[in-house]
């Protein structure tokens, strides 16, 4: 069996040649999972040279399909033989798939529909992306608790900030989940909400994420935060870019993302496909009967490798990054209170929630329900504060402009 991959008309077109069965199939999934973690979302099966295809073979070209309808693409089979034809027939799969015996009715497949939106295309900073831009006025970024705390590990009890799901649409900072403050005061780690739900990372010696879903407006949680920030609205801007042949690291992303907003402060909730990670966390946290016995905050070196996780290397290649933060423009130029919520030297600061491997939509005009499928359907692993080394290769952006 000889299994190569070519481009055409834009798509990329596997073509197979011989015989695929349970002995040669894996190799035809291996390829097909690498072009999908690639971010292809439209393949072309070109079988005319597969003279014999067993249900192991068909099975491969099913799995391909269900993830690829599940971010909005598809599998096109090209040029069936006789033999193969009916396979996919006796098999009752030949009805899940688009046939085609020429260019010409690929061309034709591959037109785009008519979309409500228009859609920019734009090339910045050696990154292509593609935008819908709507009209709005600035939203209102709220700042939650006090940054003050952390330092030493000074929080108490007073200091924690109760907030509905129903408040809080997309948000970062250390968060909690529980009802007595004895039960949690120790769990407090890093921690998002995209869509209402509530991801965090306990700060534990073997912490698991956890989570609190709110599909339904009419469920309202109750989370708990130590400090962070907060926003909502509709997004002024929805982008979904592609990094070309390097992947682009997230301090570079985000200052493209300013070439599309003339707003000083972004709200930013991102969607990608990781190129390396590189997230840290907190290993405790930081209330009183935490704070360290030496005297010296927690960043000091003294403390800081029983305090923070700090990566060595990048991690979790290919897969699915959630985001939620806030960018400025201009660190120098930033009010206080904005400025607090940033590192130091940093113009952003992010809370990134990793998912597994998978397909990922590249179409800009299905971001909110992809972000939406990500955060209901999908397990997540761990909760980081994302450094600026995080690389990406496609993904997309919702960009909330905010009163500065």
């Amino acid at each position: 069996m000889e299994c190569t991959i070519e481009e055409d008309l834009g798509v990329k077109w596997m073509k197979v040649k011989g015989r695929i069965d349970g002995l040669t199939s894996g190799e035809v999934r291996r390829q097909m999972n690498d072009l999908i973690n690639q971010g292809h979302r439209i393949l072309i099966a070109e079988l005319g040279d597969v003279h014999y295809i067993s249900s192991a073979g068909l099975r491969v070209f099913l799995e391909a399909q269900k993830q690829l309808r599940s971010v909005e693409g598809e599998i096109f089979l090209f040029g069936l033989s006789g033999a193969v034809m009916k396979a996919f027939e006796m098999s009752g799969f030949l009805t899940l798939f688009k046939t085609m015996s020429s260019r010409e009715e690929v061309e034709a497949a591959l037109k785009p529909g008519d979309t409500s939106s228009a859609v920019e295309s734009r090339e910045v900073m050696g990154i292509s992306f593609h935008r819908i831009q709507k009209e709005g006025p600035p939203c209102d970024l709220k700042i939650v608790g006090s940054q003050e705390g952390v330092r030493f590990s000074g929080y108490k009890e007073a200091d924690v900030v109760t907030l509905a799901a129903n408040d809080i649409q997309y948000g970062f900072g250390l968060a909690a989940l529980g009802d007595e403050y004895e039960e949690y005061k120790n769990l407090f780690g890093e921690g998002l909400v995209l869509n209402r739900s509530l991801f965090f990372y306990p700060a534990a010696k073997h912490p698991v994420a956890d989570f609190m879903l709110c599909a339904q407006a009419s469920s309202n949680p109750e989370y708990r935060f130590l400090n962070g920030a907060r926003f909502s609205g509709p997004f002024h801007h929805v982008l979904s870019f592609e990094s070309g042949e390097e992947p682009v690291e997230i301090a570079r992303l985000i200052h493209a993302l300013f070439e599309f907003s003339e707003g000083s402060v972004l709200g930013i909730v991102l969607l990608a496909a990781s190129k390396g990670f590189w997230g840290m966390n907190l290993r405790k946290s930081p209330v009183s009967e935490n704070r360290p016995e030496n005297g010296k905050d927690i960043f000091d070196r003294t403390n800081f490798p029983e305090w923070m996780n700090f990566p060595v290397e990048p991690g979790e290649f290919n897969h699915i990054v959630a985001c939620a933060g806030i960018a400025v423009r201009d660190r120098a130029a930033a009010r206080a209170e904005i400025a607090g919520l940033l590192p130091e030297g940093s113009p952003f600061h992010m809370h990134g929630a990793v998912f597994p491997k998978g397909p990922l939509s590249k179409e800009v005009v299905q971001f909110e329900k992809e972000l939406k499928r990500v955060v209901n359907e999908l397990e997540v692993s761990k909760v980081q504060h994302v450094l600026g080394q995080s690389k990406f290769g496609s993904g997309m952006a919702g960009l909330i402009e905010l009163r500065d």
